[in-house]
């Protein structure tokens, strides 16, 4: 007889992962999502994302499990009522914008419910305008008001840049934040313990799983700790062979069906 995996509950980054390059949900990783739900195998997505720019996804993928966003550093329940907040400490958030403005990259800050920006026209503020399916507020200065910031992020297509800045601010925050690339063009800075490793903590506890019991799947060096934390991981085809070695296997990329197929694969099927 055929063994099976034991899951119990599969936690998903979004960007890189569940949608594809375009930001588009598609009908087989739709399915793949309601045949965990068939199974009695529990759902739920984590990103970098305010909750509120995850909202499409909800009833698409009948999300009845709380919503991590920012990383972990902002849990609300499907109607976005709030669970669980972690903010930044201000002097830890003025430190980030100016880290982040003297490597040259743009700083935008997150804040209650605002994503506040300084130029409408800088790189990918456009683009997460349409992701996110909200438009951030034009202020003179993002750093004005440092309270109950829950994310600052450091923007740049010079993706060197973004390292280098990623690098510094681990070494300058130490346990103090988390900062984290989740996109090649976006460095995180977030609570110290929002991360995604601390999501899997929180959901074990919420939801009365074993971390053995969950599987994770992700694209990014932000995964990594998800994937550290929980018993199986599956990297996209997308990531780098960095954290493609971190996870217990590979799928194909988002623009090939990899969360689907890896749903398929690795959670549904039984093992050989």
């Amino acid at each position: 007889m055929a063994k099976t995996r034991k899951i119990s509950l599969v936690l998903s980054d979004v960007d890189g992962t569940l949608v594809t390059e375009e930001k588009v949900l598609t009908k087989r990783a739709e399915a793949a999502v309601r045949r965990l739900h068939d199974a009695g195998i529990l759902f739920a997505v984590t990103s970098g994302r305010p909750p509120r720019g995850m909202a499409m996804l909800f009833d698409a993928l009948r999300l009845d499990t709380p919503i991590a966003g920012f990383n972990g550093g902002l849990f609300v329940k499907p109607d976005l009522s709030l669970i669980e907040q972690k903010t930044l400490p201000d002097d830890v958030a003025a430190k980030s914008i100016d880290l982040i403005r003297a490597h040259g990259l743009d700083a935008w800050v997150y804040r209650g419910n605002d994503w506040l920006i300084t130029k409408a026209d800088a790189p990918h503020v456009a683009r997460e305008a349409w992701t996110v399916r909200f438009e951030p507020k034009v202020v003179p200065d993002v750093g004005e008001n440092l309270d109950h910031i829950s994310k600052i992020v450091g923007v740049s297509d010079d993706h060197d840049k973004v390292q280098r800045c990623e690098a510094d601010a681990q070494a300058a925050f130490g346990t103090r934040a988390t900062a984290n690339r989740s996109q090649p063009y976006y460095l995180d800075v977030t609570h110290k313990d929002a991360n995604k490793g601390s999501v899997v903590e929180f959901l074990s506890r919420r939801l009365k799983i074993p971390t053995a019991e969950i599987a994770t799947i992700g694209d990014q060096p932000n995964d990594v700790l998800m994937f550290k934390r929980s018993g199986f991981s599956i990297a996209m085809g997308n990531a780098s062979d960095q954290v493609k070695g971190e996870a217990s296997v590979t799928t194909d990329s988002f623009n090939e069906e990899g969360f689907a197929k890896a749903i398929e694969r690795f959670v549904l099927a039984p093992l050989d």
